[in-house]
């Protein structure tokens, strides 16, 4: 059998034939030719008889044989396109401006959604950067078109990925779990791109969207989308009490500096204030049973928490919010501080508070989402640009299944 043919079976492109082999210092060079005879627009991808003139040879770097590296090698033609003008024609190999081919990047995609990129860089001997170069070719080529169609229910959370607040702003589609819009930036004008993008029509169609206090969050939606019912996360809306306990069990400790009897009784009790009653250790509920004759001061600001907890458990809307507006009066004569600010804070919030007990929706996705790309971002250890950080996340959290080179079919969209 010749080698050229031999080359055909293996490297198995269609609509491509290989012409010679070369060996070279750096490994095997193929000479390829497209079979189709009238080339088409790399733009328009429309069939152009009119041929301008013929490039210099260029290699594209094909996945590795016997160890070796592959590169596959050919002149190609530039075409005169009536709706592009002069553009070089587009080969069955590779996408239109790129050095590698089809199946070499989408292995090196495949990849990188399960190992980091210094790992990938060196198992396809590329550079580093060039990897989330690849990655975000692939994302671009392989995503829908229109992620953004049919959207009802959204989260809408931020994600910092490097010191010194640099921040990317994640949408996700509740009822599909799959990431759908990212944008570097968390404050009102990044949310509001996201809804321009959306267009008037699909921003009024949507129903609920979930998001935390942010202020400029709030804003956002409330101009863009005033038909959606806006919900404020339980973990976010429960977080603001459990940080007022805490701040009252360190003024509490302040307070007994010098006295050793005192620190000793609340040593230790930072955690067991925070936790829920049925996960408490024996040593923790022991502290817990004392602290009424210790210090009442912080454990009426655990009733407090204990209280705000069990109304966020019901699911009567209107008892919740009648049982929230006495909590919060409770909270403005308790006499603590921190308690006192964040009746505050539930008093101004109080519709979207409720609506999540009237719908059951929070950022749980959101947040399993931002898990998840924390993930990516410890093992990558930290990425220096928003870009390389977004393609990730569309290739690792949109829906978006890759597999290997050379099976059939070469990708699908779940």
């Amino acid at each position: 059998m010749r080698a050229t043919t031999l080359l055909n079976t293996v490297l198995g492109i269609k609509f491509t034939v290989v012409k010679a082999v070369e060996f070279t210092e750096t490994g095997l060079v193929c000479d390829v030719e497209p079979t189709t005879s009238i080339p088409r627009c790399g733009g328009c991808l429309c069939r152009v008889r009119k041929v301008h003139d013929r490039r210099k040879p260029r290699l594209w770097r094909h996945l590795d044989l016997a160890g070796m590296t592959l590169a596959l090698r050919y002149a190609p033609r530039r075409v005169r396109c009536p709706r592009c003008g002069v553009t070089t024609e587009l080969v069955p190999w590779a996408a239109p401006m790129s050095w590698f081919t089809h199946a070499f990047e989408l292995t090196v995609a495949y990849l990188a959604k399960e190992a980091s990129k210094t790992v990938v860089s060196t198992m396809m001997r590329v550079a580093w950067p060039t990897v989330g170069a690849i990655v975000r070719r692939v994302v671009d080529r392989l995503l829908p078109g229109d992620r953004l169609d049919g959207l009802t229910h959204i989260g809408v959370d931020e994600l910092s990925y490097r010191k010194h607040h640099k921040y990317v702003t994640i949408v996700t589609d509740h009822v599909t779990g799959r990431v759908v819009w990212t944008r570097e930036g968390k404050n009102a004008d990044t949310l509001k791109a996201f809804f321009a993008e959306l267009g008037p029509e699909r921003s009024d169609r949507l129903e609920a969207v979930t998001i935390d206090m942010s202020k400029a969050y709030i804003s956002a939606v409330s101009e863009s989308a005033k038909n959606a019912t806006i919900i404020f996360d339980r973990f976010h809306v429960q977080r603001l009490v459990q940080d007022a306990l805490d701040e009252v069990r360190r003024a509490e400790v302040r307070a007994v500096a010098d006295d050793p009897q005192g620190r000793r009784q609340l040593k230790h009790t930072r955690y067991a204030l925070l936790k829920n009653p049925w996960n408490l250790s024996a040593i923790e509920d022991a502290k817990l049973t004392t602290l009424p004759k210790t210090n009442a001061t912080l454990y009426r600001a655990y009733l407090m928490k204990e209280s705000f907890t069990a109304i966020l458990d019901r699911r009567q809307q209107h008892v919740v919010r009648k049982k929230l507006e006495e909590w919060t009066s409770w909270a403005m004569h308790s006499g603590l501080k921190p308690f006192a600010k964040v009746a505050r804070t539930v008093r101004q919030h109080l519709d979207g508070i409720v609506a999540y007990v009237a719908t059951g929706l929070s950022n749980a996705r959101s947040e399993g989402t931002n898990g998840k790309v924390r993930t990516i971002t410890r093992r990558s250890y930290g990425l220096h640009s928003a870009s390389a950080l977004i393609a990730l996340i569309h290739l690792c959290c949109s829906g978006l299944t890759l597999q290997p080179a050379h099976t059939t079919p070469p990708f699908h969209q779940t």
